[in-house]
């Protein structure tokens, strides 16, 4: 689709000079006025503004006003004659991308129409991959209703508008990186850059190059200058993955990055630079036990820990596996060109039951096997992976949930389970059962064999319905 241009001009042979300069590469509309152009406007899909200052009793200015306030605004190129350059320089500061001068020189007219379009493409492209991380990586996309988790968000939006360093705990695969970057995107440094540095992946000389960069002839192959993460972080934000792997003489700059002058020195450089950056830092080691250990100074242990996130392994928010598994099921659908697969009841009973030593990471790999190895309209036992699979075969006749068969006691287990589930749905049935991955005459059934065994679930139920 070509880019539409709308060109204003209250002298008729200077539109139509214009219309048949620009009509063979542009979708081109012309007006003489502002109300006519303001029709053009509201019509049609305008991607550039080309209008003369003077308007016969209208103002090109006002023009320009009105066409920035729109939902989605034009780019705006104001035609002045030169005696009028200084208030097309203030159109600049209102809005307007840039401005040509009458006479017209038409080459330089096309030169800049050209350069407009492709800044804005170049915008609109930013645009969407800003969006596409904010979907990523946005608050929302870290999953889960269980008490554990809705803490760990409260404490995600409390501090994320905050200038404060971030320590975030938490074994591997709980998802820290996804905290830490849903921390930037809430924070008033959005629009700057979020940099991770994977610090156990490097060596010291290696790691201290790439966090602080280093000047040309600094060692041995540094043949060129070279920027480093906190340079190219600068007004945004910088995550520190497994901090508590970084050397002794690292951790000395680190504190020095991390003081009132947030200064540092390129590796063979004698300038001095200052970080204007945020710092979130994770690690799943124990950093206490590193500083009773001599393993990891204090003072920056304090610096980090301004304030403490700690993401709760998988295992201990089990209720929040039956909506990890719906969005992975469809995610990895998607991903494999399948039909929107659902999961069988003995399949989601197993990924219950497994204890998850890889958290929502290893959650995730499982899921994306068993989409891949699914031949019918559902995920089934069969398809997880072995080592998920044999545990779901060990523990088969303590925890089967099964449509087919009447399933054996699970205990207050499983009464928090299907409670949790009757809460967050406020006592709906068919949503509940969908969330716990079995049927609704199943969980009718679940309901009335446990009220048999005076477990009273049917007194949840009445509480949710009326909460």
């Amino acid at each position: 689709m070509q880019p539409t241009i709308l060109i204003v001009d209250d002298e008729k042979h200077t539109r139509d000079g214009l219309r048949r300069l620009l009509e063979d590469e542009y979708d081109v509309y012309v007006a003489a006025d502002i109300a006519g152009a303001t029709g053009v406007l509201e019509r049609e899909n305008v991607d550039l503004l080309l209008t003369d200052l003077r308007l016969g009793s209208d103002d090109g200015m006002q023009l320009i006003d009105r066409a920035l306030k729109m939902a989605h605004p034009p780019i705006c190129i104001m035609m002045t004659a030169y005696g009028s350059v200084d208030t097309a320089v203030e159109a600049m500061k209102r809005g307007a991308y840039d401005f040509v001068t009458k006479p017209l020189n038409l080459d330089k007219v096309e030169m800049l129409i050209a350069r407009a379009l492709q800044s804005r493409r170049v915008e609109q492209e930013n645009r969407t991959l800003r969006q596409q991380v904010d979907e990523r990586f946005g608050l929302e996309n870290i999953l889960g209703e269980s008490v554990a988790l809705r803490e760990v968000l409260d404490t995600i939006r409390q501090v994320a508008p905050s200038s404060a360093n971030v320590l975030i705990e938490g074994e591997s695969g709980t998802g820290k990186e996804l905290a830490a970057h849903a921390i930037h995107n809430l924070s008033r440094r959005n629009k700057a850059k979020f940099v991770v540095v994977h610090c156990a992946a490097l060596s010291p000389t290696l790691l201290e190059s790439e966090l602080f960069g280093h000047e040309r002839g600094a060692f041995t192959g540094a043949h060129e200058r070279r920027i480093g993460r906190f340079e190219q972080a600068s007004g945004g934000t910088i995550f520190l993955d497994e901090i508590g792997d970084i050397d002794a003489s690292t951790q000395v700059k680190l504190l020095r990055v991390m003081s009132e002058q947030r200064s540092f020195e390129r590796v063979g450089g004698t300038q001095t630079l200052r970080a204007d950056v945020r710092i979130i830092a994770a690690t799943n080691k124990n950093l206490e036990q590193l500083v009773r250990e001599g393993k990891f100074r204090e003072d920056l242990y304090f610096r980090l820990n301004v304030v403490r996130i700690t993401m709760p392994p998988l295992r201990a928010r089990k209720e929040d596996i039956p909506l990890l598994v719906r969005a992975f099921l469809r995610h990895f659908s998607r991903a494999n060109e399948k039909q929107a697969l659902e999961i069988t009841a003995d399949a989601m009973n197993t990924l219950l039951t497994y204890d998850w030593p890889g958290n929502v990471r290893e959650l995730r790999t499982a899921i994306e096997h068993g989409v891949v190895m699914a031949n019918g309209p559902k995920v089934t036992l069969r398809d997880l992976p072995p080592s998920i699979r044999q545990t779901g075969a060990n523990s088969a006749g303590a925890t089967a949930i099964s449509e087919t068969t009447n399933p054996l006691d699970l205990g207050q287990s499983e009464k928090r389970l299907i409670a949790q589930a009757l809460a967050v749905t406020k006592g709906n049935i068919s949503a509940a059962a969908k969330r716990l991955g079995i049927s609704r005459r199943t969980l009718h059934r679940k309901l009335n064999e446990m009220d048999a065994r005076g477990l009273d679930l049917r007194g949840t139920l009445r509480r949710s319905r009326a909460t």
